[in-house]
């Protein structure tokens, strides 16, 4: 072997050890990215458990709040509230969403995709006293507040968080399955309903998981729409029903230890919520794909 061939291999040879060196740094800065991310999570459960403990139990959960001068008592009307609240919103907000982004992704001209994902980044940036304050202004004033106007403005606010998710998954489809399916002869909305939408199902729910999340957790929106309830549980949308955000708020505030133990007893409730909803979501697609798996 001649001299240039031995420096030509010890050169690969070193450069194979520092892509190899960079490529274990890189591992080691993103495990431990994702190791701080967990333990910053587990800091504020474990954080808001610790100072709600002593709180939490059975009655906390299925009882109303007790009158003035009493003790223990609960946040079920207000577990309820937020239950109706979000539902509905949700229930406005997930199909209009997956609309817009079927539209935007698959049918739109490319001026009018701009347009539209503008807006919905826009919107996406208004705050929430915003939407609050407009919903009062539009709903509330010469009227009374209601369940239904609160989940108007959590859907507002969900809106284009679900929108912009089901873009980005959407643009994520190969267009090879598109193609495949019109080279079967299947029209382009039952190939976007039969072959682009079950693909993407999984990005469309953690769109919704966290769209859900935000909406929650959400205070401002509720103060101007469905903040005087009463203290028993109600499922009539017409009036104001209270939620687990504004009781944070209320008890946080008051004077009273207890009142404030429950506060933070009520963000563990609200926490388990969110932690609920997304094993929902896992749940769902799990189920999906077993059954775009049986159909194939």
């Amino acid at each position: 072997m001649s001299d240039l061939a031995i420096q030509a291999e010890l050169r690969a040879s070193g450069g194979a050890r520092r892509r190899k060196i960079v490529n274990l740094v890189a591992q080691g800065v993103a495990t431990l990215a994702a190791l701080l991310a967990v333990a910053i999570l587990a800091l504020i459960v474990w954080s808001v458990f610790a100072k709600g403990v002593d709180a939490l139990s059975w009655d906390f959960l299925t009882k109303t709040p007790v009158t003035f001068g009493e003790t223990g008592g609960g946040i079920a009307n207000a577990i309820v509230g937020s239950a109706l609240i979000v539902g509905m919103a949700t229930a406005m907000s997930l199909p209009l969403g997956v609309l817009v982004a079927i539209y935007v992704s698959e049918f739109a001209p490319p001026s009018l995709q701009r347009v539209v994902r503008l807006a919905l980044d826009v919107l996406n940036g208004v705050p929430s006293i915003v939407i609050g304050i407009f919903i009062f202004a539009l709903l509330i004033v010469g009227h009374h507040q209601s369940a239904f106007a609160g989940s108007i403005a959590l859907a507002i606010i969900m809106l284009p968080l679900v929108a912009r998710a089901t873009q980005e998954v959407l643009s994520l489809v190969p267009r090879d399955l598109r193609e495949a399916s019109y080279a079967l002869g299947v029209s382009r909305w039952r190939t976007v309903l039969n072959v682009v939408v079950p693909t993407c199902m999984g990005g469309i729910l953690t769109g919704t998981t966290l769209a859900i999340a935000r909406a929650a957790g959400e205070t401002a929106p509720i103060l101007f729409t469905s903040s005087i309830a009463p203290d028993y549980v109600s499922w009539d949308v017409t009036q104001a029903v209270p939620t687990i955000p504004f009781v944070i708020f209320t008890y946080s505030e008051a004077p009273d230890p207890a009142l404030n133990q429950q506060a933070w007893a009520a963000a563990f409730v609200l926490i388990m919520f969110v932690l609920v909803s997304s094993l929902g979501a896992r749940a769902l697609l799990a189920r999906s794909r077993r059954k775009l798996g049986q159909t194939r």
